[in-house]
């Protein structure tokens, strides 16, 4: 009893303390707390947004820290702030949340955002970076999201949507990877509905940062009446910062929100070159599609043959409303592209309640955490070969998620490759799984895995 009292008041201590802090003038905030996040605004702002626009790593104590994720409340002078959402580790929880009628707010304001690139631009690093925490599967290799995830973002009294899609490609790449059939629906269902796009490109690929993905281009010229924006990833690993400004020029076609000319260094015969043809493109194009959209059936679906082939022949968009120079994994770089959304969100009805943070199960979300350790230590093709499969869910006396997933391999040699020397491989997948998992779900798991050779 005593050292429950000794603990109750050290929490308390703890959490006033860090209250103050947070609620301070910026100038006598905390080190890690300037320039990021809430700081940018008055105390009496900051007091507002707690552990929603900051996250929760600006906080300096561990305690504090440990206290929020085991889902303590926190009190503040406005009253209580709750902690960030998880994703429940049940999946009858975490299906009944998502259909759960949303708590709208009085003046409810939201905005639906298509995230698209070509494979590994950092589309799900860019999701997680803006949800705050790391819950899509992200690694170097391509196709590490295997189907649309949805990502929930909720803030006073605006809510915004993302859907983190597939990397773009095409019917051969997709059977050379053994992806499933989704990967070439679900990013152009998702431009459907959204209510902006955001087209993302890495500008560190000397190889593919000077023309737009032919399937980015595809999507956004069946639905060209959606807004637009372009983000440009990665600048951080961009050595020669003065080619941004070319880069922008060719993926824009010089035009950025109908009216900003954007110029190179293209030499002047080159420009002169581009400018009937970007006219030529554009303007058919629109009428087009004007006209398709009242037609009804698969046509409106579909680009005409001479639209495809024009499309072949471009470089870039010209109807970008903005443009981003980001790196996803800097935090207040992506903090200024949150911004621009909040700001952008238009009034309408929320479409989840405020808790749910994905509309992914805890069993999916369990997979693709599986799926990013295989992409990340095993060689080439490997991952892509394989097949997960769940055989123990559920919750011990003490406690614990116990989760049990057996792995197929099609080959020996691959199969080596997963065990490793002294089964040091898949201990360290497991290991590096079960702690992401714990994080996603804010709860003890162990995680088990085993493979098998599939006959």
């Amino acid at each position: 009893m005593t050292l429950r009292l000794c603990e109750t008041i050290l929490r308390r201590s703890l959490r006033f303390s860090a209250i103050r802090k947070l609620t301070a003038a910026p100038e006598q905030a905390p080190l890690d707390l300037r320039g990021s996040g809430c700081s940018v605004f008055g105390p009496q702002t900051v007091r507002k947004c707690l552990f929603h626009c900051t996250p929760a790593s600006l906080v300096s104590s561990g305690t504090f820290l440990d206290r929020l994720q085991k889902g303590r409340a926190v009190l503040s002078d406005e009253g209580l702030c709750h902690h960030p959402v998880s994703v429940p580790s049940d999946s009858g929880h975490q299906f009944s949340l998502v259909l759960k009628d949303p708590d709208q707010p009085k003046n409810a304001k939201s905005l639906k955002v298509a995230i698209v690139g070509a494979p590994n631009a950092g589309k799900s690093t860019l999701t997680n970076q803006l949800l705050g925490r790391k819950l899509f599967a992200v690694s170097e290799k391509v196709h590490t999201t295997r189907s649309r995830a949805v990502g929930v973002l909720t803030q006073d009294d605006t809510q915004i949507i993302l859907l983190d899609t597939p990397g773009l490609t095409t019917p051969i790449k997709a059977k050379r990877h053994h992806l499933e059939e989704s990967l070439l629906v679900d990013p152009f269902e998702s431009i459907k509905e959204a209510d902006l796009v955001v087209v993302l490109v890495d500008v560190s690929d000397k190889w593919t940062r000077n023309k737009l993905d032919y399937e980015v281009l595809k999507c956004l010229a069946l639905k060209p009446d959606v807004p637009v924006i372009l983000v440009l990833n990665k600048v951080d690993l961009l050595k020669n910062k003065t080619l941004l400004l070319d880069i922008t020029a060719q993926l824009t076609e010089g035009v950025v929100n109908g009216k900003i000319r954007i110029r190179g260094a293209e030499k002047p015969h080159q420009k002169l070159a581009a400018k009937p043809h970007s006219r030529h493109t554009e303007e058919p194009h629109s009428e087009s599609m004007k006209d398709g959209a009242s037609q009804e059936g698969q046509d409106k679906d579909r680009l005409s043959p001479e639209e495809l082939k024009a499309l072949k022949s471009r470089r870039g968009w010209p109807l970008f409303k903005d443009i981003f120079m980001l790196s996803s994994v800097d935090r207040e770089d992506v903090e200024t592209l949150k911004r621009y959304l909040f700001e952008g969100a238009k009034p309408g009805q929320w479409q989840y309640h405020s808790e749910v943070l994905t509309d992914q199960g805890p069993e999916e979300v369990c997979i693709s955490t599986i799926r990013e350790k295989l992409l990340q230590y095993l060689p080439k093709e490997v991952p892509y070969s394989m097949t997960q499969q769940i055989e123990i869910w559920k919750e011990s006396e003490d406690g614990v998620l116990d989760i049990s997933i057996k792995l197929y391999v099609k080959k020996d040699s691959h199969m080596k490759m997963v065990i490793g020397s002294g089964g040091h491989m898949i201990t360290r997948i497991t290991q590096e799984a079960e702690n992401d998992l714990m994080k996603i779900f804010l709860r003890e798991v162990r995680l088990k895995i085993s493979a098998k050779l599939r006959k």
